[in-house]
């Protein structure tokens, strides 16, 4: 059986950066929800198109 890894923990820099990814698709997420018309059953595409969107735009700005 192999030894489980130790996870490390995040530096404060990096978790802040990803909290702020975070929030940044859940606000674009919401608002393809509000642009269908609020329509649910559609969280998981909202989700990932709006993931998809903020990597398509880091990767043009060089943020990532």
């Amino acid at each position: 059986m192999k030894p489980r890894p130790i996870p490390l923990p995040i530096p404060q820099e990096a978790a802040e950066a990803r909290a702020e990814l975070e929030e940044q698709i859940r606000r674009r997420a919401y608002e393809l929800y509000e642009q269908r018309g609020r329509v649910d059953g559609y969280a998981i595409d909202d989700w990932l198109q709006a993931e998809a969107e903020e990597s398509d735009i880091r990767i043009k700005t060089g943020a990532a």
